[in-house]
């Protein structure tokens, strides 16, 4: 068995999921279990509508509600207009998910309370959409399909909005599923995204959590591969849409992909890679519209040659410097500063430390109010904003001769805040002012992947 997973772009309208579907139908020797993101923009919808409906504007909750069937009821006469059973079929499922639907978000509305727990069955009911209609579409073009709804299979913790997987249950459930789904069937669909608890509380994994439910189902099965499918030919050099002249990488290896998922790049979920590591399951990005060609294959490392892949970055980010002498040969201090993040959830991406000094890196979107109030008790707090952090990964990049000299020479006139080497050996990042990071980019890259020494 394969796995198979549409993002939003590949299924986005009429003509993507027709060349979807025809992909399909190139793997069913195969047996693909595919799943499918919600369409193009219309999970944010769903949480525009949540917002709607938690500050009671009915209004725009009826907007939003009506565009959402129109868009769907719509999409599934396209499909199948040469299958009038299978479309009128396809209708009234779509006709019964949104009346659920309306008859939840009023309830909401009427309360003008969202909880977490609410906003997760709101915002999954874009990929229920997606996944039945597609899967009347493929029916409709005799590849027969079975139907398995995801939150059999994805279980997770109580974290509604964020769902932490746990890897035992759903290794345990969904090789009886998707085999029960396949009788009579050439391939199986089901929803990427949305999940549950173990007694059945609705969860989803977050934005972009396709690509982990893929991840995670290919780990469950032991599948052969997992292929991910998008509006791009694969992973690159550096995001297209802040550098010209990026190329496409062939082969990267795991370690690197999640560097770069991790730092930036957003062709997979950062997450997305875990699962296959644990089996060794090769991963594939793939264009859906460009099937014939070659994509970027993940691979273990030893299938990889050394070198720079690619430069990443992220573009909002603070940087927060923490000063004391109370440090200075004193054991349990670290400890205690990263206590005060974990306490209040707020991630940190990069570390460097000095004997009395700790430099940390957080996304710009995290509120980090609190934490500089508590570490301000104990220590002089500082915190850089309007930064950017840039990132170049590769394997083995520590022992490339030249690769410092190419990365700093743009940095000769930027001001550097911050620069870190993962033991790994698989980046170097550093941190520059938010307003030079086009331009350092685009000078990065071309010297490290434009020129030749």
């Amino acid at each position: 068995m394969i796995v198979m997973k549409f993002g939003g772009t590949s299924v986005a309208n009429c003509e993507a999921i027709t060349r979807a579907i025809e992909i399909i139908r190139g793997r069913l020797q195969e047996k693909p279990v595919v799943v499918v993101s919600a369409l193009s923009k219309v999970t944010d919808l769903l949480y525009k509508l949540s917002d709607a409906a938690a500050s009671k504007d009915t209004a725009e909750v009826d907007n939003l509600l009506g565009q959402l069937r129109a868009r769907h009821i719509t999409l599934a006469q396209e499909l199948m207009k040469e299958s009038p059973e299978l479309c009128m079929t396809a209708c009234e499922k779509v006709n019964v998910i949104c009346d659920k639907l309306t008859a939840f978000v009023n309830a909401v509305c009427a309360l003008g309370e969202l909880s977490d727990r609410s906003k997760a069955v709101i915002i999954s009911n874009g990929e229920y959409l997606s996944s039945n209609i597609i899967c009347h579409a493929m029916n409709a073009r005799g590849i027969m399909t079975g139907y398995m709804d995801a939150r059999d299979m994805i279980i997770t913790s109580r974290d509604y909005l964020k769902g932490e997987p746990v890897s035992d249950e759903i290794a345990s459930r969904t090789p009886g599923i998707v085999e029960k789904a396949f009788k009579g069937n050439d391939a199986v669909i089901t929803q990427g995204f949305v999940s549950a608890t173990a007694d059945g509380e609705p969860t989803v994994l977050g934005r972009g959590g396709s690509d982990y439910s893929a991840s995670l189902i290919g780990m469950a099965i032991d599948a052969s591969r997992i292929e991910i499918w998008t509006d791009v030919d694969g992973v690159r050099t550096a995001d297209p849409r802040r550098v010209k002249n990026t190329k496409c990488l062939d082969r990267i290896s795991f370690e690197e992909a999640a560097e770069m998922a991790h730092f930036g790049a957003k062709v997979l979920h950062p997450l997305t890679i875990e699962p296959a590591v644990k089996k060794n399951i090769p991963l594939y990005v793939l264009n859906s519209m460009n099937p014939e060609g070659k994509g970027t294959a993940i691979l273990q490392s030893s299938f990889i040659e050394d070198g720079v892949k690619s430069i990443s970055c992220k573009e909002n980010i603070n940087v927060i410097n923490i000063f004391s002498t109370k440090m200075i040969n004193v054991s349990g201090f670290l400890k205690k500063v990263f206590e005060i993040f974990s306490e209040n959830k707020v991630s940190v991406d990069l570390i460097s430390t000095s004997e009395a000094n700790i430099s940390v890196t957080v996304d710009s979107s995290q509120d980090i109010g609190k934490v500089v109030r508590q570490l301000s008790e104990f220590a002089d707090v500082i915190v850089d904003n309007d930064k950017s952090q840039i990132s170049v990964i590769g394997k083995n990049i520590v022992n490339l001769k030249g690769m410092l000299k190419n990365t700093f020479a743009p940095l000769r006139d930027c001001k550097i805040y911050m620069i870190s080497q993962g033991a790994s050996y698989v980046n170097i990042s550093f941190v520059i002012d938010k307003s030079a990071l086009d331009t350092v980019m685009q000078e990065i890259h071309h010297y490290l992947f434009e020129t030749k020494e």
